[in-house]
């Protein structure tokens, strides 16, 4: 049974004197215990709006939200604040993008690890403390007990992001957001804090919900992957498949412009022309089809359903990539 169930999120901001926009446009996804899913596009594609809708976080003036979000059977967008804020930081978890702005700047780290203790799990100053210590510990800073005084402004990036998922799992919460947690961090320190997600997802059994738009992070952390284009998934596939085969044109752009160890020397990359804003709209027809290779004419006259192509994987496009041909060995 999955753990946390996402049916037809719609985020549409509205603003007086302008036409409402939509953020997010129909997504459906799940996750179950001890998976890591991934949610995967450019900037723009409504991944981070996503979680913030899961984590009942978008301001209530401006911002309408639609569709389900069941974790474990109960719908969050139908909780109270006050509820949620029960639910935040027990039974949900989140990393966010840039861990300077979400940490308070004259706060020390020690009083904002406690405070998620001694909200949720009824500790005492003293004894939070030392879970603090502990937690900060097994996040990997070193030096914990001197680092509870200090401010985030002493500390590294990857310091800061360490203290933000050891926040986020002071409580071990069974379902964890990370909204790129690696952004603005050295390959050194991504490496180290992929392998951090890995091994507590691993020895916690947390389901991990990863937004990204590095590749390379999803084909060494995610079991399956959403591609999000325009608000709305076009791609759906366990990873091997995906990257072993992509369908949709927008995926195999992604995996195109990656530069490759194996390639050949002087190779120049294949980038994805135009940005997201060169788009139409989802009920006019397909949204990548202005930068889309494979357009056709019903591209942009008919919006794509989405389809179920075989083992749970599901596609959203009219023309898409033509699967490799496999040759077969003869005996």
């Amino acid at each position: 049974m999955a753990l946390l169930e996402v049916r037809d999120l719609t985020v549409v901001f509205e603003r007086k004197g302008e036409q409402p926009f939509t953020a997010v446009d129909h997504v459906s996804f799940e996750v179950e215990p001890g998976q890591t899913v991934g949610l995967v596009g450019e900037s723009g594609c409504g991944k981070s709006v996503t979680s913030l809708a899961i984590m009942g976080l978008l301001p209530k003036r401006g911002a309408r939200v639609s569709g389900t979000v069941g974790y474990e059977g109960t719908n969050l967008l139908s909780l109270s604040d006050r509820e949620m804020r029960d639910r935040r930081g027990r039974d949900l978890g989140m990393v966010f993008q840039d861990p300077l702005s979400s940490l308070n700047p004259v706060v020390p780290i020690g009083v904002q690890v406690t405070e998620v203790l001694e909200r949720h799990r009824d500790m005492s100053r003293k004894k939070a403390m030392v879970e603090a210590a502990d937690l900060l510990d097994k996040v990997g800073i070193p030096d914990p007990t001197r680092r509870l005084s200090e401010y985030p402004h002493q500390l590294s990036g990857g310091m800061r992001q360490r203290a933000l998922i050891a926040i986020a799992l002071a409580c071990r919460p069974r379902l964890l957001i990370a909204d790129e947690p690696t952004t603005a961090l050295d390959v050194t320190i991504q490496a180290q804090i992929l392998a951090l997600l890995k091994e507590l997802v691993r020895d916690m059994g947390t389901a991990l919900v990863m937004i990204t738009h590095d590749l390379g992070v999803v084909a060494g952390l995610c079991d399956e992957v959403n591609v999000l284009y325009a608000g709305r998934v076009v791609e759906k596939a366990e990873r091997h498949e995906l990257f072993a085969a992509p369908r949709h044109p927008y995926t195999h752009g992604l995996l195109s412009s990656i530069p490759r160890l194996d390639a050949p020397r002087g190779q120049k990359l294949s980038p994805i022309k135009g940005s997201v804003a060169d788009n139409i709209p989802w009920d006019h027809g397909c949204a990548f089809a202005p930068r889309c290779p494979n357009a056709l004419d019903v591209c942009v006259q008919v919006t794509p359903a989405q389809e179920d192509i075989g083992g749970g994987r599901l596609l959203r496009c009219h023309n898409p990539v033509r699967p490799p041909v496999v040759e077969e060995v003869s005996a």
